[in-house]
């Protein structure tokens, strides 16, 4: 009977043993993703193959953050680095170099077409002043380089790519790519999930579109707090004025919170909104300057936590249309 039961225990090992092995190697990837999107966008490729520290979580803000120690470690301990590139990280450098690190560092949006960054500080120009003072867009992308006198620069392109959705599927091919570099035998897997996640955002591209054709077009002007939603408004159409620059570590003088006032009545913004990684007391004031309503919180530059609206890319984008649909509807 004992002998039954020991040979029944072995058979058993060895048909776990594979099990095992699998489970052994799931997370021998060690991945740093520099905040929560990104960190997003490589769970959704990785897997269970990956093992992920993210360095600027849920509701963190990576203009401002500063690296602790951990970070340091967790970047010289990983197999590859994950970041936006495109300067918006720009604690990056000193933190590669405190760490040592011999992984790739792979800036994700290599293949996005950037946008310039605008000249003007407290949003965008109305259509009107941009055809009388002859603004040439076509003219900008081929080269023209606007001033950022009295701003943090981030360069002279836009970081925020990840707010187009197309832009996003660019990340996602990007990561895939990296994965398959280093974990070359998890390759297949890696390009299997990246499929099928892609699929999934054209989908949620195709939504956005109709959610946005649903807007009339006069009510499509709208306010937040920082200047982090150029992709999606010329992806989508809609039309973003924001107080503060491309970065959140520039304050609107109270200049720029003037000329943004002035700037919402002549263009009749239909909503005004907070944004989750910064402080709303100004969004506040303009909203009782200009009587606009604040119509909720959109994720620009950080997912929500776990038990949050926005804890994944594809929820941070339903949320945020949902939330400006539902307000400027409203009015």
């Amino acid at each position: 009977m004992f002998r039954t039961f020991r040979l029944a225990t072995c058979a058993s090992l060895l048909t776990l043993s594979p099990v095992l092995m699998a489970q052994a190697s799931a997370a021998e990837l060690k991945v740093v993703a520099s905040f929560s999107i990104i960190a997003d966008f490589a769970k959704n490729v990785g897997g269970d193959r990956v093992e992920i520290t993210t360095l600027v979580g849920p509701d963190g803000d990576a203009h401002v953050y500063e690296p602790r120690p951990a970070d340091a470690v967790a970047v010289s301990k990983a197999g590859v680095v994950l970041v936006n590139g495109l300067e918006f990280e720009g604690f990056l450098k000193r933190l590669i170099d405190t760490s040592g690190t011999k992984a790739p560092v792979v800036e994700l949006t290599k293949g996005v077409e950037p946008l310039k960054l605008s000249e003007e500080p407290a949003g965008h120009a109305h259509p009107e002043a941009e055809e009388e003072e002859g603004h040439d867009h076509k003219a900008e992308e081929a080269g023209h380089d606007h001033g950022h006198e009295g701003h943090h620069h981030h360069g002279e392109f836009d970081p925020h790519a990840w707010q187009s959705i197309k832009n996003a599927e660019i990340y996602v091919k990007n990561i895939a790519g990296a994965f398959c570099e280093v974990d070359k035998a998890g390759c297949a897997t890696y390009t299997a999930n990246s499929d099928a996640y892609i699929a999934k955002l054209a989908a949620l591209n195709e939504k956005v579109k109709t959610e946005i054709a649903a807007i009339p077009p006069e009510k499509r002007v709208i306010i937040t707090s920082h200047d982090a939603f150029g992709y999606f408004e010329h992806a989508y159409g809609l039309n973003f004025l924001a107080p503060e620059g491309i970065s959140t570590e520039s304050e609107a003088s109270a200049a720029d919170v003037a000329k943004l006032v002035d700037q919402v009545k002549h263009d009749k913004a239909s909503a005004i909104f907070v944004e989750n990684i910064t402080d709303k007391r100004l969004i506040d004031q303009i909203a009782s300057e200009t009587g606009l309503k604040v119509g909720g919180t959109l994720y620009s530059d950080a997912l929500s936590t776990a038990d949050g609206p926005a804890a994944t890319y594809i929820d941070m984008i339903n949320h945020n249309i949902q939330t400006i649909k539902a307000a400027v509807l409203s009015q």
